[in-house]
C-alpha cells in the first residue's frame, strides 16, 4: 500500500509541536545531542512548518522570500540567552507518490537556496529572536513503513539520516512525556 496523504499530514501536524519534534530527534542521536537543553525543551527548539526564508541582497545574491521545499525546520535556541544557535535541522517527510529522486531533489534545492545569505521568517511568538541562517544544515528524512524500499536504500547509499515513522511512534513518546510531567 502506498503512503497516504493522511499519513503525511498527520506526521507534519505532529511535528509542529516542539515536544514531538524532540521525540523525532531522539530517534537520531547525533541530532538530539545538538539540543541546547532537554530541561527546557520549550525554549530550546523552534519548529517552523513549511518554512519561508528571506534572502538578503549582496553583490551576487537575489533579494526576496521563498518557501523552502522541506516540510519542517527545527531551529535550536539557547534557552539562557534566548538566541538561535547555528544548528538547523531540515525535515523532509516522504510525500505520497514521491520517489527517491523527488525527495532528494527537495534536499538539494534547499541546499542551493540556503547557500546564500538568508534569515528565517519566524512564527510570531519568536519574532524577537535573531534569525540569521547558518552554513551547517542538517537534513533528516522521515519515511513510513509503506515507503518503497528503494527510497530507504537510496537514503542509506547517499548517507542521509532517516527515521521510519510508525503511527505509534509519537503516541508512545507523548505518553512518556505525560508521565514525566506528572512525576515533576
Amino acid at each position: 500500500m502506498p503512503v497516504q496523504k493522511s499519513q503525511y499530514e498527520s506526521c507534519l501536524a505532529s511535528l509542529c509541536n516542539h515536544l514531538e519534534s524532540i521525540a523525532l530527534l531522539k530517534l537520531h542521536r547525533p541530532y538530539l545531542e545538538m539540543l541546547p537543553s532537554l530541561r527546557r525543551p520549550e525554549e530550546s527548539v523552534i519548529t517552523i512548518p513549511l518554512p519561508i526564508v528571506r534572502f538578503r541582497g549582496g553583490v551576487n545574491t537575489t533579494q526576496g522570500t521563498t518557501s523552502l521545499p522541506c516540510d519542517m525546520a527545527i531551529l535550536m535556541c539557547d534557552p539562557e540567552w534566548k538566541i538561535k544557535t547555528d544548528t538547523e535541522v531540515l525535515v523532509f517527510i516522504h510525500r505520497p507518490e514521491e520517489d527517491f529522486s523527488d525527495l532528494l531533489k527537495r534536499w538539494r534545492q534547499s541546499q542551493v537556496w540556503l547557500d546564500k545569505d538568508y534569515e528565517w521568517l519566524m512564527p510570531p511568538r519568536y519574532n524577537h529572536i535573531l534569525c540569521e541562517g547558518t552554513t551547517a544544515l542538517h537534513p533528516l528524512f522521515v519515511v513510513f513503513p509503506e515507503t518503497p524500499e528503494r527510497i530507504q536504500r537510496g537514503l542509506l547509499g547517499a548517507d542521509l539520516p532517516f527515521i521510519v515513522q510508525t503511527p505509534e511512534l509519537f503516541v508512545e513518546e507523548e505518553k512518556l512525556n505525560d508521565q514525566n510531567e506528572a512525576t515533576l
